[in-house]
């Protein structure tokens, strides 16, 4: 990338199984930040595609046990994206006792869980009723642009899609909770029942899992998640009454908000197999990772590589407020007491997706799990440049117009050559949004912490190093998600199996697998160069056609659907009108 990226290391071959930065220099240094104690941890991991549940050791963080499930994905219609919320529980349910079974190997039992944390996809938002406690309607999903025209709506009312910016930290935008809510309430008549009767209730997913394990005594997010809403004031930490009116929306629906680590209460369902145990720990997925990845210093950057991608970039106890386009939200509390730590934020919409839809709807790929294989079979991409923009982009573009583009085909284009772009394609989205971070924030940023199911591609890691022309540290940890929600609820106050000091030490089983750079200045200039301008022709390919009197296509279906007796009929008619006319 650009001369900022200082501490830039020698260009070479990528070393496997290096670690970095890991400052615990003897067991000793160890015990003197930790806490020794025999109780483990669960966290329950709610993604996008997958829920599992894990059990850590203490103090050393081990995973002993573990167990995962996919979680089905509900789309009506293009751009819409559910998930049922039963499902979600009954997923949760049956991880952890799976897990649970797997304890005995490891001579432990259930009864040596000490506490529980949960880690959740943000954004995705559920409303359900306080009485019955069932859902009024699925989970809309995090990347669900139904609410378009609830974004139009409000822009127009308040002339700004950043008008909201220096208090939330965030633009109007169809990603956040405030406007899914809004939807719901404006188009589904049970929701909008259930409010006028004062029993709707709604929430991030960890709110809904919550409620669920305690049988509705809770009703609680933490400031990560509130942060995503569009509803929180970043200052205050606290809804704002502003931005609820805007959005009409009630605060007796919504959470208490509370920091990340403090003990809630304890697990009363019957239905779960954590029943009894203690919930100390709440945190959204992305700041959980930052956590995982110790990166716990002003400009320590990280992304995760998933179906999406989500880079976050510390910035200590100030809130950043973006002018490119990103996203100021909060990165971790670890306590009521305690500082707020904020980050700045880009999130990729589209990466491992794009390996699934070649896989599911090109058919390009057998599996997407081979892209590495195919891709490494071409030596580049052949000019090819893939903009994956199916539902728009995000930062630090924000364009919901965008679709996706494949440019740069010739006649000796090969299916390799695109799953190639598509890797590629998510090496320069995050280079955009290093770009941005740098201007955004000022810090030095001079490596890349990188986890999440993607980074098993050497590949991408390398060809990600390759594009920002600097280091990439993959944590051999693979998903640092729970982890870090492991680490925050494990050290909550009342709690106590470990003394979590970020800024002073870091745990030695944090080790790294370093991807360095390979390609020169010129070569990466000149390739970004052309990203940009594939990005460019993406760019306002939705447009809004006004009605008019002619017929459209779906009149021109309608009609073609007449019985053809019909048509002769009528035609008939028509005609002897015609000659009846012409005779008088």
């Amino acid at each position: 990338m650009r001369h900022y990226f200082a501490g830039r290391m020698t260009e070479g071959k990528n070393l496997p199984h290096s670690s970095a930065d890991v400052p615990f220099r003897s067991k000793e240094l160890r015990k003197q930040s930790l806490i020794q104690h025999s109780g483990l941890v669960g966290v329950i991991d709610e993604g996008t595609k997958t829920i599992g549940f894990s059990i850590y050791t203490t103090p050393d963080f081990k995973e002993i046990a573990a167990h995962r499930v996919e979680l089905s994905v509900i789309t009506p219609q293009d751009g819409w994206y559910e998930q049922d919320p039963l499902e979600m529980m009954a997923s949760i349910n049956k991880c952890a006792e799976e897990a649970i079974k797997q304890l005995p190997d490891q001579g432990f039992s259930a009864a040596d869980i000490a506490t529980v944390g949960i880690t959740n996809q943000r954004e995705t938002t559920i409303v359900w009723d306080a009485v019955t406690g069932k859902p009024l309607y699925n989970a809309l999903l995090w990347k669900d642009i139904r609410t378009s025209t609830t974004v139009e709506q409000i822009v127009a009312k308040v002339q700004d899609p950043n008008h909201f910016r220096s208090s939330t930290g965030l633009p109007i935008s169809t990603y956040f909770s405030a406007l899914k809510i809004r939807w719901l309430r404006d188009n589904v008549p049970e929701v909008r029942q259930a409010i006028r009767e004062r029993r709707c209730k709604a929430g991030t997913v960890d709110s809904w899992i919550v409620w669920n394990l305690t049988n509705g005594a809770l009703h609680i997010t933490d400031v990560t998640n509130a942060s995503r809403t569009l509803l929180m004031n970043l200052e205050t930490q606290s809804w704002d009454p502003v931005l609820l009116k805007t959005f009409g929306i009630r605060e007796e629906m919504l959470p208490s908000i509370h920091s990340c680590s403090e003990v809630f209460g304890k697990i009363t369902s019957e239905r779960s197999p954590l029943r009894g145990m203690t919930l100390s720990g709440i945190m959204g997925n992305q700041q959980a990772s930052l956590l995982g990845q110790m990166c716990v210093k002003p400009g320590q950057t990280k992304n995760t590589y998933r179906s999406g991608c989500f880079l976050l970039c510390n910035t200590g106890d100030k809130p950043v407020f973006s002018r490119h386009g990103l996203l100021t939200t909060v990165a971790y509390k670890l306590g009521p007491q305690a500082p707020t730590i904020y980050a700045i934020e880009g999130a990729v919409s589209v990466a491992g997706h794009a390996l699934s839809w070649l896989q599911t709807k090109v058919r390009i790929l057998p599996d997407s799990k081979d892209a590495e294989k195919y891709a490494e079979v071409v030596p580049t991409s052949g000019d090819v440049y893939f903009v994956p923009a199916f539902t728009g982009l995000y930062a630090p573009y924000w364009r919901q117009n965008a679709r996706g583009i494949i440019i740069g085909l010739t006649q000796f284009t090969r299916k390799n050559h695109i799953v190639r772009a598509a890797l590629e394609s998510i090496c320069f989205q995050t280079r955009d949004i290093l770009e941005c971070m740098h201007q955004e924030c000022g810090y030095e940023i001079n490596k890349l912490h990188a986890d999440g199911k993607l980074t098993t591609n050497n590949l991408l890691m390398q060809l990600q190093a390759d594009t920002i022309g600097l280091p990439v540290f993959r944590s051999q940890l693979m998903d640092s998600t729970a982890f870090g929600a492991a680490m925050c609820a494990a050290q909550a106050d009342g709690v106590n199996l470990c003394q979590f000091e970020p800024e002073k030490r870091y745990y030695e089983n944090v080790h790294y697998d370093t991807f360095l750079a390979t390609t020169t200045d010129v070569e990466r200039k000149e390739r970004y160069g052309k990203w940009k301008r594939a990005v460019e022709r993406s760019l306002g390919w939705v447009i809004k056609q006004k009605k008019t009197k002619e017929h459209t296509e779906e009149n021109y279906r309608m009609l073609s659907s007449l019985p053809a007796s019909i048509f002769l009929i009528s035609s008939f008619a028509m005609l002897v009108h015609s000659l009846s006319a012409a005779g008088q």
